[in-house]
């Protein structure tokens, strides 16, 4: 029964993961999430049933819209997949259980603001608002031990970011700040600044990657955000495996 509750999951994320590009893509540019239906963007054509199926249709169609052979942009399978291999985890290691509900959002959120980042370097307000009004009223009902460490790691979340982003005088961007207030919502203090660390490092892996490959100059702007949800699952779900480590090696 297990593994049918585990396919069940992967199938709900993919089919999110779908909506979540939308999401991403349209919300930045002040449009409708509904109106118009899903279209290819070179032709115009409507996409059909067939078109629409997660995952599977870029599979099929060899990554190519039918009608005119424009290539389809790998993100839109990539995170579909993903959403559903994380919502699956999600419920591999929590179960039916009320921190599930909060993990499913959280991951719904950082999926979105992904993909708003890499497609416009820019993580929306009208994305963090309503998760973070929901993802608060769920962390008082479902808090953390003690129950006010949510709303210190809020704090300090957006605190250090703010202060980074002062420093270097605009090197880090808005969204970045209110992404970890976010964040420390979910995770607590140790966590988020947990998160912080480990974006850092990933952030800097990816950045030189994608440098050396587009052979761009140093100063490219990069998407954090994508850096910043890797990091902020890896925390959510095995940070407590991390601070032992880190204990483990001073005692």
């Amino acid at each position: 029964m297990e593994i049918v509750w585990l396919v069940l999951f992967f199938l709900y994320g993919i089919i999110f993961g779908s909506f979540f590009n939308v999401v991403g893509l349209r919300v930045p540019k002040k449009e409708s999430i509904v109106s118009p239906p899903s279209h290819c963007t070179n032709c115009d054509r409507k996409l059909g049933s067939k078109d629409l199926i997660p995952v599977f249709s870029y599979i099929f169609l060899k990554g190519k819209c039918r009608t005119c052979g424009t290539k389809i942009s790998p993100v839109y399978p990539i995170m579909e997949f993903l959403t559903g291999t994380l919502f699956a985890f999600a419920y591999y290691q929590l179960g039916f259980s009320l921190e599930l509900l909060i993990a499913i959002l959280f991951i719904s959120m950082l999926v979105i603001i992904t993909v708003s980042d890499i497609a416009y370097m820019l993580i929306p307000d009208k994305v963090l608002l309503p998760f973070a009004i929901t993802l608060l009223v769920l962390r008082l009902v479902i808090p953390l031990s003690p129950w006010w460490d949510s709303l210190l790691g809020a704090v300090v979340g957006f605190g250090v970011l703010f202060l980074i982003a002062v420093v270097s005088k605009g090197g880090m961007g808005g969204g970045d700040i209110k992404l970890f207030f976010v964040i420390g919502l979910v995770l607590g203090t140790a966590n988020t600044l947990l998160t912080l660390f480990l974006a850092s490092v990933i952030g800097s892996i990816a950045g030189i990657y994608i440098l050396k490959k587009t052979g761009k100059g140093r100063k490219t702007p990069v998407p954090f955000g994508p850096s910043i949800a890797l990091a902020a699952i890896i925390a959510y779900f095995y940070g407590a495996d991390f601070v032992d480590w880190y204990q483990h090696l001073f005692i």
